[in-house]
């Protein structure tokens, strides 16, 4: 115990990581081991202390994910057969005889979650029934900085730590509202960040082309998932 006491007395309680005095590690632990006649080894342990009661981590991603269009920005070129003009789709893509077959494209995917450190007596079966709640909700109001409409709660894991409190993990993706979008000869269409846009095609004639056209006729903007308030999540 003499050993383990002078080390306790030699370790400073912190560690200057890099040595310039402004990021301290404090100390974890202490371990002796006999390596010799009245010869000991020492090591002191620092690293971050857990996170404590009400004290919280953030992180984000936005990493691309795949989203199906059958709507182009803009056609930007368009080639026919020597004396045949090409037909004018409007910005369908992948037009055949029966269908708009549309293409696969990356688009930014903004995700981002919490991890809080919360009071044994907060997270009660009632406050686990609104995470279940408004698990797959929309923000129905603002909600870190995001618009009513553009956040979406993918859900929240917990485990309780060894000293009562609980560590809850919230996950979110948000997408932007839209204004101002056009479809072909459609225009002035507003879209909530998780609204579904889809759009109705009608065979028409290109007379210039002379050929039957797959030309977009109607966008209908479809809510898929409920709004909630997430002033519920206490976050």
């Amino acid at each position: 115990m003499q050993a383990r006491g002078a080390l306790a007395a030699a370790a400073p309680a912190t560690f200057d990581l890099n040595g310039n005095g402004l990021f301290f590690l404090p100390r974890d632990s202490l371990s002796i081991e006999p390596v010799g006649d009245q010869l000991w080894e020492g090591v002191a342990r620092y690293s971050n202390s857990a996170p404590q009661t009400d004290e919280s981590v953030f992180a984000f991603d936005t990493g691309g994910g795949t989203q199906h269009i059958t709507q182009s920005l803009q056609t930007v070129g368009a080639y026919g057969s020597p004396g045949q003009a090409a037909p004018n789709f409007k910005g369908a893509i992948g037009v055949t005889a029966d269908s708009v077959e549309g293409v696969d494209i990356t688009v930014p995917v903004y995700q981002f979650s919490e991890t809080h450190y919360l009071d044994d007596a907060y997270v009660t079966p009632a406050y686990k029934g609104t995470l279940f709640a408004l698990t797959g909700k929309v923000n129905g109001g603002g909600f870190k900085g995001l618009d009513r409409g553009e956040c979406l709660f993918l859900g929240a894991s917990g485990s309780k730590r060894g000293s009562g409190d609980w560590e809850i993990n919230y996950r979110f993706a948000a997408s932007p509202n839209v204004t101002g979008l056009n479809v072909g000869d459609i225009s002035g269409i507003n879209k909530k960040g998780w609204e579904y846009l889809w759009v109705r095609y009608m065979d028409t004639e290109d007379t210039f082309a002379k050929a039957l056209v797959k030309k977009p006729v109607a966008v209908y903007i479809e809510q898929v998932y409920p709004y909630g308030n997430f002033g519920g999540l206490g976050i």
